[in-house]
């Protein structure tokens, strides 16, 4: 979409006035960690302006709905929201949860309880019932949800978010994690800061799905997170490279890129080839592309890094947990180069490591590993000082002598 006024959908020319709604539901929460703050993405989603959220420099107004415990109060500000004549951007975090008797799907506000769920969620039913109402501008729908135990084995039987399928009008994109996902540090949770991430990086907006494509393929998403669309849809896709943005202190030279050049971009078929279980085909295409990407802008260049995250993730979904863990440990030192400590990419190649490494079960490979990985950690300030301390015992036992192998060869 252009800048610009935007039209009301009635052919009437006039400005119409835009909307930005951003609900953060109930935290997801196991055992006392967290897997998903939705307040935390709401809060840093509220920081980009809307107009880039909404692609257009349309008058809009911006509601961000934290700490509801009425369904209807919600209800109001979403019918609202669908009523605006010009774009809609709908957000939703938090945590889905289910009515056991009726199976009904429910999006679970503040202080919902296994026994009140009928009476202090949002139906699911009410938020795709709203958006298929929606007669005015263009509707993006972006979730970031964690499903429970109650609500999980429903994303199973349909593969997909109930009833979004048959919203033609409207835009989804989004990921349901489910209630196995590794617990995360309390901040903003992988999608929503790639997408934020995506729209302030790139010079001129991406599309959504643009944004949406590579959010999911660099988030680090659990094995088995639902990506809406699916990786069919992900696959059926062509979705053109965006401009490339370098990181400051970046070594070497970099060659421009010419005006109205266009590359295929493979990460959407990367992702779904992963998704689908076709590790090799997603290794050997990764590996071609970045072979091309390195001939292009070197070996020391963004490109080429990014290349290395991106065969991580897909090292960590094949369960090559070696592999990924010495990229991400690439990737880490490069960006420290380039960017400094205290920057979010490389916290985020650290964590890539540290994760993929406790999941070696290899101790050659570990012990080979460990020492890079904690001198890395060291030198950067962590938001949770025990993932050092973690990665210190680790490494600590596995250099010790199992004496117990060694009674029982």
């Amino acid at each position: 979409m252009g800048f610009g006024d935007v039209s009301d959908g009635g052919g009437r020319g006039q400005a119409s006035r835009g909307h930005v709604l951003l609900l953060a539901a109930d935290a997801a929460v196991r055992r006392g960690r967290v897997l998903v703050a939705p307040g935390a993405n709401v809060a840093a989603l509220a920081m980009v302006p809307a107009d880039v959220l909404l692609g257009c420099e349309a008058p809009a107004d911006t509601v961000c709905l934290e700490g509801m415990r009425d369904p209807n109060t919600v209800l109001a500000r979403l019918r609202a929201a669908v009523a605006a004549t010009g774009p809609l951007f709908v957000y939703v975090a938090g945590r889905l949860t289910a009515d056991r008797r009726g199976r009904r799907l429910f999006v679970a506000l503040a202080g919902t309880t296994a026994g009140s769920v009928r009476y202090t969620s949002l139906p699911w039913e009410w938020l795709v019932g709203e958006l298929r109402s929606r007669t005015g501008g263009v509707t993006t729908v972006v979730v970031d949800l964690v499903a429970d135990k109650e609500a999980w084995p429903l994303m199973g039987e349909s593969g997909t978010l109930p009833g979004l399928a048959e919203l033609a009008a409207v835009r989804v994109f989004g990921v349901v994690c489910g209630p196995d996902v590794p617990a995360g540090d309390g901040g903003v949770s992988g999608y929503t800061r790639q997408w934020i991430d995506q729209l302030r990086r790139a010079p001129v907006r991406p599309s959504d799905v643009e944004v949406h494509v590579l959010a999911a393929g660099s988030a680090g998403l659990a094995p088995g997170t639902l990506v809406v669309p699916s990786a069919r849809e992900l696959e059926m896709r062509r979705v053109p490279a965006p401009a490339p943005v370098h990181p400051r202190r970046e070594p070497g030279p970099v060659a421009a890129v010419k005006a109205g050049e266009v590359e295929e971009d493979p990460r959407a078929r990367l992702h779904a080839l992963a998704v689908e279980g076709r590790h090799g085909e997603a290794d050997a295409l990764a590996r071609a592309w970045e072979r091309g990407v390195v001939e292009r802008w070197g070996r020391a260049s963004a490109e080429a890094v990014r290349c290395a995250e991106i065969r991580a993730d897909l090292a960590r979904m094949a369960g090559d947990f070696v592999s990924a863990t010495r990229l991400w440990l690439y990737a880490g030192r490069a960006r420290l180069e380039w960017q400094g400590a205290d920057t979010a990419e490389v916290r985020d190649a650290a964590a890539g490591a540290l994760y993929c490494w406790t999941q070696v079960k290899d101790r050659a490979g570990a012990l080979e590993a460990g020492p890079e990985l904690v001198g890395l950690l060291r030198t950067l300030p962590l938001p949770d000082p025990g993932h050092l301390r973690l990665a210190e015992r680790r490494l600590e036992t596995l250099r010790t002598p199992d004496r117990t192998a060694a009674l029982n060869p």
